[in-house]
């Protein structure tokens, strides 16, 4: 039987992003961090057993299961990693260097999925990876250089919640069809 547990999957993205959106707004300004922690910590959980899963056992059509399961896996790592130092009052930089490598993962996926008009929604998909890819990528630099700067912290906030609406959008139509064609 055909398993597909891709809105799930969708739907954590959705909240590890704007749940960071938020952090990066509101949550760095907070003397106490730790409240943050369980957020990141659920987002990061369900995000490394779904992508192992999908990764381990391939219940999609072909390459999904390498672009969604691995990019996942990743996303969770660096969601529960975040959670845990967060949790223990521990500097964010190690995990920020290890999202940039998952930021470049998520970069590359998001411009296959273009180039090989993967999903329903090749460029909605790719562009939602590739900005996702992109908030790895510049973690290290944002942590060193810029978390100070209110304006930048904000433009950076929004940037992460456009990627979460794109993720929505995506995870939303998706619902929808994946209701009606397991119906």
């Amino acid at each position: 039987m055909f398993i597909d547990y891709l809105t799930l999957i969708m739907i954590n993205l959705v909240a590890g992003t704007a749940l960071l959106a938020y952090y990066i707004y509101a949550g760095m300004d907070a003397k106490d961090q730790r409240p943050y922690a369980t957020g990141f910590g659920i987002v990061g959980l369900l995000g490394i057993v779904l992508g192992l899963t999908l990764t381990f056992t391939w219940p999609l059509p072909g390459s999904y299961n390498i672009g969604y399961g691995e990019a996942t896996t990743l996303f969770g790592a660096v969601f529960l990693a975040t959670g845990i130092a967060l949790s223990q009052g521990w500097d964010l930089l190690p995990v920020a260097i290890y999202a940039f490598f998952a930021g470049v993962d998520a970069m590359v996926v998001g411009v296959r999925i273009i180039s090989l008009g993967l999903t329903k929604e090749p460029i909605l998909s790719g562009i939602g990876f590739v900005m996702a890819g992109l908030g790895g990528v510049f973690a290290v630099p944002f942590l060193k250089w810029f978390k100070g700067n209110k304006v930048l912290r904000t433009l950076s906030a929004v940037v992460v919640l456009v990627t979460a609406l794109l993720w929505a959008a995506t995870f939303y139509t998706s619902l929808w069809g994946h209701l009606a064609s397991f119906a």
